[in-house]
Parts: structure tokens; sequence; C-alpha cells
């Protein structure tokens, strides 16, 4: 085991060499043979996911290649990338994933967290990681749910609210023809509904929901 690299809410990730890094869960939380499954799935089609070395992976613990560059939060905070080409480049990476063929008989491969702490910009481009919320189903619940993460910091009281309402807007603006559709009705609905379940959500997070999802009707509504 190498130098621990990172944290998130559920996750720890440890060097393994200059190629691979260790991905191990916190306290048993999601599938990591699972999760490895889908990336592998949406690479073989030429999405933008890390490779992984599912032959050397447990339930617990993931190998999967190591990238090079910033996240799109860490360029937005640097003032490296204006966010509305953020909120394009997270409209694109959805259209790209929603094209994927789904694994099983329904629905389209579903990314559920995809905001940007979780996309790296790396020299061969923007790079999408964390899928422990991956499913498969109606491409609208995704959209809504970018919308939503992305809607919470914007109404919150953080230096990066600004920035999230124009990253927002961005990703509104996509004219993928889900957006007014599939994410007002049940995609929305569904998204606020799973973010308010969410166990890693604090009670402050959860407040903030209400004025999101109006937010984000605005910006549909404009």
């Amino acid at each position: 085991m190498g130098r621990l690299l990172g944290s998130g809410r559920t996750a720890d990730v440890y060097e393994i060499d200059e190629a691979w890094v260790l991905r191990r869960d916190r306290e048993g939380y999601g599938d990591a043979l699972a999760k490895g499954a889908v990336m592998a799935h949406v690479r073989q089609h030429g999405y933008p996911a890390p490779r992984v070395r599912l032959a050397d992976s447990s339930r617990t613990e993931l190998v999967m290649q190591r990238l090079s560059g910033p996240t799109m939060l860490r360029a937005l905070i640097e003032g490296e990338m204006d966010a509305q080409e953020a909120g394009g480049i997270l409209a694109r990476l959805l259209r790209q994933l929603h094209g994927v063929p789904a694994r099983g008989p329904q629905g389209q491969v579903l990314h559920l967290d995809l905001h940007p702490d979780n996309v790296v910009l790396t020299p061969d481009g923007p790079y999408v990681i964390d899928w422990d919320n991956a499913s498969e189903g109606d491409p609208g619940l995704d959209w809504g749910s970018s919308a939503v993460i992305l809607a919470q910091v914007a109404v919150g009281d953080e230096a990066i609210a600004e920035p999230a309402r124009a990253l927002l807007a961005g990703l509104l603006a996509d004219p993928s023809g889900l957006t007014e559709n599939g994410l007002t009705e049940n995609g929305l609905a569904e998204a606020l509904r799973r973010r308010a379940a969410n166990p890693t959500m604090t009670r402050r997070e959860v407040e903030l929901l209400g004025a999101a999802e109006e937010l984000i009707r605005t910006f549909l509504r404009d």
C-alpha cells in the first residue's frame, strides 16, 4: 500500500505506482467490483472512464488507472476554466454516456453523480471518476442528479456559489431534448428524492433542496 492520495465521503485512494491507484471503500460501502465492471463496460464503448484491473480488485477495493491533472472543480476555483465552458463539458459527458449501450434490457447507463469534482482534466481530455452510484435507467434522472448537485451549491453560501450557478446554466442550456421533458418531470423529482435520502448529506444540504429545485426551474423557464 502506497501513500494516501485523496479521500472522499465514502472512500480513500492510495498510490500503487505511477500508473495505478487503489480505491478502498470505507465500512464496506458499495461494491467495488460492480462499479469496476460498469467502468470497463463504458470504456469498451469509447467513454472516458479510467482503466480498471478487475482481477486484482475485490468487493471493497478497486485497482484503477492513475490519472494526471486537476479536477474540474480545482480548475474552476483556480480560474483555469470558465464555468459556462465547464457546464458544456458536463452536458457533453452526459450525452456521450447515454449513448453507450446498456448492459441490461432497459434504459441507458447512468452515472448519477456527475459534477466538477468527479471530472479529471487530463492531457488526453476529461475523464469521469467515482462510479459508486452508477445504474441503468432514464437519462432524465442523470440530468436531474447533476442539476440538483450544482444547484445545491449555487444556493448555498460557499465561495463557489456563483461559479456553480453559471455552471448550472451551461448544463441546462444543452440542446439535448432531455432537459425540458426528462428533467422537469420524473427526472428532477426522482433526483430530489434520492438526494434527500442520501445518508452522506448533511442537514444543511438537505435544507437547501427546496431552493435548489426552484433555481433549476427558473433556468428552465427562461
